[in-house]
């Protein structure tokens, strides 16, 4: 962290200092480090074309438990030899290994990861299966080994832990269970359980002309050995492959992923969650409305008559001089705004590309490229925001305020993934960063972040404009008188948090059971629909509980209406250790992960919806300022 913000700062002020356009070199830098990133992302259909008997690529992806997301292991660590050479080999590296056939020898290659399959944990290593285009096979040897009483305790532990694979095959993924637990009440065993491993495995898969369409694959449960006793057993491997034709398109061949999202009880479940949405919203803004219609123009009223009886009810109009007074920790502010404004833009582009297309179920590592990439682009913005809003006030240390935008959510960021990653090589997990990764990410942040960071703070310092309120501010600020305690800070966070929440708390069980879980998510638009319903929200409960606050002299609005409008985060926050603990997910390496990166999102959550918050208080601010000063 420390090492990180001296970083930072040396950048940042060199670039303030003596400023000019990133060179031919750094752009040159980024852009192959861009191209290299989306080098899968967008498959066209000639690349998956076949003839019959062609080879079609298979890879093993993972290996993990079913409950435990995160836990991805290497083949070789927690499953036998012969489970590694069945599937993929070596996740280290490419090497040359003796199979279980006999002294024939079979190359495992690693399929070169992009930037984004390497953050997401994704690890592509060729497979042993041969499964040619248009070639059936029926009960074809894998291979033959013999496993001792520990390899067997290995797969039993596995079975017992709900171990599943994942590969793909041209690009369409596969999944499938190693082995199953039956109860036999006669079973000589304490707990009354047999452990079976599956031995065959059946593909079927669909085509259309020369292309496929469809692939799935079965554990035969017919064909199973017992795994019960530490005993040495002989298993032989076995598999098959039949083919058919299909009337479905190579363009629709994803949709079948997004039919477990449109059964009827998914359905009822969003349209349920949507309509609560709608009446929330419908009720905040009657609310409003009646704030806005009645109150706020009896004020005004009342204000303009000049009756002095009348004129000390209306107590907002009395802190004219000190509603518009900058808060303390000004920089601090400024980087929040523009962290949140940034984080706003990404938001707003990853839903673009979902629109586009780009981003798909499975589309290794589409999604976490789209993250560092438009992160980095986006940080123009931050600076900018950062620092044309701290000109409006104060003309020098606008800089410190850039600086604060480039590791106020990086800073924290960093830090956890620093911690996790650390976690994730001591598990030997898939998650684990290498150094080659790591490296990457900071010549990113150096020659991309930084300088556009820089060039935006720049700009909006050019650029700047007064700030101009509707009302003088005066030198002296006004004394608060005490305050209810729903009118202090906690209260009303509770408050602003509380509706949003329970507003797209429905939506977002899907969304933790889709990062965390085995059900897939592939309709953006319902998630981009709650996004608007929860800045909607957000922004409404934010005028109106910035009213109430003024109404009692509190002029004191700036901070609390960001804290205000951020504090969905803390209930979305409270909402994921819900989930854990109604979730299977076990384990100290699953915990940190769940956890860590869910307090980064929440955080995120946190700083977008507070600049939301703010925002909109500041536009009811100056418009009702500017209605008196008009009365």
């Amino acid at each position: 962290m420390v090492a990180l913000t001296q970083l930072a700062r040396s950048s940042i002020s060199l670039s303030l200092h003596m400023y000019k356009p990133p060179g031919m070199s750094v752009l040159l830098l980024f852009f192959i480090t861009l191209g290299f990133s989306f080098r899968f992302v967008t498959p066209s259909a000639e690349d998956h074309r076949y003839n019959a008997g062609d080879h079609v690529p298979l890879f093993v992806n993972k290996v993990g438990p079913l409950n435990n997301p995160s836990r991805y292991v290497k083949t070789e660590e927690q499953l036998s030899d012969i489970f590694t050479k069945a599937l993929s080999g070596d996740r280290l590296k490419p090497t040359t290994i003796m199979t279980c056939h006999s002294a024939t020898q079979y190359q495992l290659i690693r399929r070169k990861a992009s930037l984004g399959e390497v953050l997401n944990g994704d690890c592509l290593t060729n497979a042993y299966y041969e499964l040619k285009f248009l070639e059936d096979k029926i009960g074809e040897t894998l291979c033959q080994k013999k496993l001792k009483g520990d390899e067997v305790a290995k797969f039993r532990n596995a079975v017992t832990n709900d171990f599943y694979f994942q590969m793909y095959y041209d690009d369409l993924p596969i999944w499938g269970f190693i082995g199953k637990i039956e109860e036999e009440s006669w079973s000589v065993n304490e707990t009354g359980l047999k452990y079976y491993l599956f031995k065959h495995v059946q593909f079927d898969a669909l085509y259309n002309g020369n292309q496929i369409i469809e692939i799935r694959a079965f554990s035969d449960p017919n064909h199973v050995v017992d795994i019960t006793e530490d005993v040495e057993i002989s298993v032989k491997f076995t598999y098959s492959i039949f083919w058919k034709e299909t009337s479905t398109q190579f363009e629709s061949r994803m949709d079948k992923y997004s039919r477990a999202s449109l059964l009827p009880m998914h359905q009822q479940i969003r349209w349920f969650s949507f309509i609560n949405s709608v009446v929330i919203i419908v009720l905040l803004m009657g609310l409003l409305t009646m704030i806005f219609m009645r109150h706020l123009r009896n004020d005004l009223k009342k204000f303009s008559g000049g009756d002095e009886e009348e004129d000390k009810e209306v107590g907002w109009k009395y802190i004219h001089g000190d509603v518009f007074r900058y808060p303390p920790h000004m920089s601090l502010f400024c980087a929040v705004l523009g962290t949140g404004t940034q984080l706003l833009f990404q938001a707003a582009i990853l839903f673009v590309l979902a629109f586009l297309g780009v981003l798909y179920p499975y589309n290794r590592g589409a999604l976490c490229t789209s993250l560092v990439v438009t992160y980095a682009l986006t940080s123009v913005v931050a600076g900018y925001t950062a620092s044309s809003f701290y000109s409006q006030f104060v003309e020098t240390g606008w800089k410190r305020s850039v600086l604060l935008s480039g590791i106020l959510y990086l800073g924290p960021l960093f830090v956890m993934v620093s911690i996790l990653n650390a976690v994730a090589v001591s598990y030997g997990a898939t998650a684990a960063l290498p150094i080659g990764t790591i490296v990457v990410i900071l010549l990113i942040y150096t020659f991309v972040i930084i300088p556009l960071l820089g060039l935006g703070g720049l700009i909006g310092y050019r650029l700047r404009s007064e700030f101009q309120p509707p009302s003088a501010t005066k030198r002296c600020p006004r004394e608060i008188p005490p305050l209810a305690w729903y009118r202090k800070t906690p209260g009303q966070m509770f408050l602003g948090g509380l509706l949003p929440f329970s507003a797209i708390v429905l939506e977002l069980h899907h969304l933790y059971a889709s990062l965390w879980g085995y059900k897939i998510w592939t309709l953006p638009g319902i998630l981009f629909i709650m996004f608007i319903i929860l800045v909607l929200l957000t922004a409404m409960l934010s005028i109106g509980l910035t009213y109430v606050q003024l109404a009692v002299e509190d002029h004191e609005w700036w901070w609390r209406s960001l804290l205000r409008g951020g504090s969905t985060a803390i209930f979305m926050f409270c909402h994921c250790i819900y989930f854990y603990t109604r979730s299977r997910m076990s384990g100290f390496m699953q915990f940190s992960f769940y956890f860590g990166y869910n307090a980064c999102i929440c955080y995120a959550v946190f700083l977008m919806l507070g600049t939301i918050g703010f925002r909109a208080s500041l536009i009811f601010v100056r418009l009702i300022y500017h209605a008196v000063k008009s009365e």
